[in-house]
This record gives structure tokens, sequence and C-alpha cells, in this order.
């Protein structure tokens, strides 16, 4: 952990000439920025993966009227076609897994009053009136919604708002291909309903985190949006 707080420390010092007291705020996102490059690879590789599973979508139609009364029969089918064609149902979910190391280790730099038996001097850190290891409870609690820290939470808010009815409105027009024979799954129906709404739960994430990790949330979502933006076009 100790480690880590130097890294963010000493990206801070670099970027206070250009940010000031927000400079910490910045290290952050810069931070995001570049897990979210070495992550890239993988995410083009999940482009490619769900491009190449869309144009199964025929074949896999077929196998369905083909094997309509045997579901199990469907999915090992289904599963066959996949390793034939090498291509992973489940490859869409690595980028996400190596992101949640980041995101944990910002957690609880960010929760902890100290580190490696001395005071956590991030904490000392702001964005603006809201302090980086504070919630939006403490925002509430210290001066209200419309309080300086509870200002900064709302311009928060309002950014992870438009992010999510961005990837809500691409939902809707791309909706979630159809993989392993899931329409014969039960409750699938419902998820493919329900999938356009997922990016609003970062609204909860960002209000119940400490600051340092909500704006590793919304850097990260918002790299996430305009990614698939260019990837899935």
């Amino acid at each position: 952990m100790s480690v880590f707080a130097s890294l963010v420390e000493h990206l801070a010092d670099l970027l206070h000439p250009l940010f000031g007291a927000a400079a910490a705020a910045a290290a952050i996102v810069l931070f995001t920025a570049l897990v979210r490059l070495l992550v890239h690879p993988l995410s083009r590789a999940t482009a490619r993966g769900q491009k190449a599973r869309a144009a199964l979508q025929p074949r896999i139609a077929e196998l369905r009227g083909k094997h309509a009364k045997d579901p199990e029969r469907l999915r090992k089918a289904v599963l066959e076609l996949h390793a034939e064609e090498k291509v992973s149902p489940l490859s869409g979910c690595l980028p996400s897994l190596l992101q949640a190391p980041a995101f944990l280790v910002l957690y609880h730099l960010f929760s902890s009053t100290s580190i490696g038996g001395e005071s956590n001097g991030l904490l000392d850190h702001r964005l603006f009136a809201a302090p980086l290891g504070d919630r939006w409870a403490d925002a509430l609690t210290g001066g209200g919604p419309v309080g300086g820290a509870g200002l900064v939470y709302l311009a928060l808010f309002a950014v992870v708002a438009a992010v999510a009815t961005f990837n809500y409105l691409r939902a809707k027009r791309t909706p979630l291909p159809v993989t392993g024979g899931g329409e014969d799954v039960p409750g699938f129906g419902a998820l493919t309903k329900v999938m356009p709404f997922m990016s609003f739960l970062t609204l909860i994430t960002v209000a119940v985190v400490p600051m340092a990790a909500a704006l590793y949330v919304i850097t990260s979502t918002t790299w996430s949006a305009v990614e698939r933006a260019v990837l899935y076009r």
C-alpha cells in the first residue's frame, strides 16, 4: 500500500504546477488512464470477439431450430461452435476483472487513516472543497447537498448521468448478442432488458465510496464509453 501511496504522491507532485490543490485528484485520473491504456489491448480483443460472436448468430439460429426440443444439446452445440471458431463467450469479462485490483487499491488508500505505520497524508488532498477520503454522506453532513463538497458531488453525478445515458442509448441501439443458447436460459430475456440500465448503477458506487475511488470509477466509465463507441462503431 505504501508503494501505491508514494506513486500517487509523486504523480501529484508532478501535476501540482498545472492543477494546484487538485493535483492529487488529477493524479488519480492519470493513474486510471494509465491502467486503461494497459488494458486496452484486451479491450480491442474483446471487441473483435464480440464482432465474431455477432457473425455467428445466423449459425446459432440454425442450431436453435435444429435442437429446439433439446436445450442441453443446443448449449453443447453452441459451445462447440465457439470452440471451432476460436471465439470465447467470456472474453468480455477480462478487462473489467483486471481493473478491479486498481480500484481496490485506491479504495483502501483513501479509507485508511495510516499507511505503513504513518499518518496517511493522502487524506489531506481535495478536489476543490471535497476531501478525497470523504464520501457523499460526509458532504451532506458537512454542508448539505449545495455546500462546497456537495456541489462537487453534484457535478460528478451529472457527469455519471451523462455517461450512463450515452451508454443506455447505445445499448438500446445495439442489443446484447445471444451467445451459448442464452435465449433458452431462464431469466435471460429479463437480463437483456435490464442491461441498458446497468450504467446508472455507477451513481450508487460514486455515492458510497471515497471520492478518490469515485474519480477512478468515473474516469474508467467515461473511458469505456468512448472506447466502446470507437471499437464497436
